[in-house]
């Protein structure tokens, strides 16, 4: 069960302190408070976790301070969508907005691998009018001979570049709870001049003591990619290790299934998937096209499989696409046969702003419908 506090609420008050008490007398319930910190207002929601089925709903209504009751008929108690909840969801962070209801498009280098190379992308992005983008310092890989990314020490010159070139935000695979430190003292050392989105890899979503540690911190939301070989419901679990942690500033990425019923592609695509996720929880959902094709490979209509993909994600309401640039694929660390070039980024934006504008037109259709 969830109580929703009215938004005047001061955790100093009589009245809050009298709900508190309440609540800490209830028997088998523990209350876990959460605070939601807005640009001009903060929300509360109190989580009774246990056996809260006894607890009627008019009564719990009727508390000092609360607005309004939601029963958790759910599994994913704090990011789920739960019955008669319609609450907007989104979040801000350093001025860029993430919702369901919101597109953004995260182009950039899979792993950092020279000044020279970064510097050409993220000017390229600010003269497409860009303010996100991809940048792997960290690269978990399949084989311990391979390129395992530049770590911290690349850190302060793609934060200062990416500040140099208006980008807000940067989305940044992490392995190990030794990376938030890393990052956040490169950021400090920079002067924050950009902020990051911590990603967790598909190999590590359920690795749950790491989730447990980023979850714990709220000053970077996170985007999780799906599992490449668990059930989507394993994969929303790992999400809601995050938010009972603490940090519900989550994105939730779907990359692909590891499977060879998806040949000749890398991965099976599973953008399906969009609107279940957005159906199930209220987190954004993110596609990455790149990891799931995994080629620059084109039908006979001309369009690339990972333009096709995307657009397939779009049209389904993905609100992140996650993808692949590089201003020489051949001189790339990693992932180079996939990434795209930078003479098609123009070319890819405005693709998925055609996808975007008919995902927009469908919505419309069911209102004009459903008021029929």
């Amino acid at each position: 069960m969830i109580l929703i506090l009215d938004a005047s609420t001061q955790t100093q008050s009589a009245e809050y302190r009298q709900l508190m008490a309440h609540l800490a007398g209830l028997q088998g319930v523990q209350a876990r408070v959460h605070t939601e910190l807005g640009a001009e207002q903060s929300l509360t929601e109190i989580y009774l976790i246990g056996n809260t089925k006894s607890l009627d709903i008019e009564d719990m209504q009727s508390l000092p301070c609360v607005e309004r009751v939601v029963r958790v008929s759910q599994e994913y108690r704090i990011l789920g969508r739960h019955k008669d909840d319609s609450r907007p969801a989104y979040f801000d962070y350093n001025g860029v907005r993430f919702g369901q209801d919101t597109l953004n498009v995260f182009a950039g280098l899979c792993a950092v691998d020279s000044a020279e190379h970064v510097e050409i992308m993220l000017r390229a992005l600010r003269d497409n009018g860009q303010v996100c983008t991809r940048m792997g310092a960290y690269k978990p890989r399949t084989s311990p001979y391979a390129f395992q990314g530049h770590g911290k020490n690349c850190l302060p010159y793609v934060f200062e570049l990416a500040g140099k070139y208006g980008i807000k935000v940067i989305a940044m695979e992490i392995t190990h709870e030794s990376h938030l430190h890393e990052i956040g003292e490169a950021l400090h050392q920079t002067g924050n001049p950009t902020g990051v989105m911590l990603q967790i890899g598909t190999r590590n979503t359920q690795n749950f003591e790491l989730l447990k540690i980023v979850g714990r911190q709220q000053r970077f939301p996170v985007l999780l990619k799906r599992g490449f070989g668990i059930t989507l419901d394993e994969s929303l679990n790992a999400a809601e290790y995050l938010a009972s942690e603490g940090n519900r500033n989550v994105v939730f990425g779907l990359r692909g299934m590891k499977t060879n019923m998806g040949d000749p592609h890398r991965n099976l695509v599973d953008f399906a998937h969009v609107p279940v996720v957005k159906r199930l929880t209220r987190m954004p959902v993110c596609v990455d096209p790149s990891h799931s094709v995994g080629t620059r490979a084109a039908s006979p209509d001309g369009i690339l499989d990972i333009m096709h993909v995307t657009a397939q994600g779009v049209l389904a309401g993905a609100n992140m696409v996650l993808v692949d640039f590089h201003p020489a694929p051949p001189q790339a660390l990693v992932d180079g046969p996939q990434a795209l070039l930078l003479k098609e980024l123009p070319h890819f934006l405005e693709d998925v702003q055609v996808a975007r504008e008919a995902y927009l037109k469908r919505v419309s259709l069911v209102q004009k419908y459903r008021d029929q």
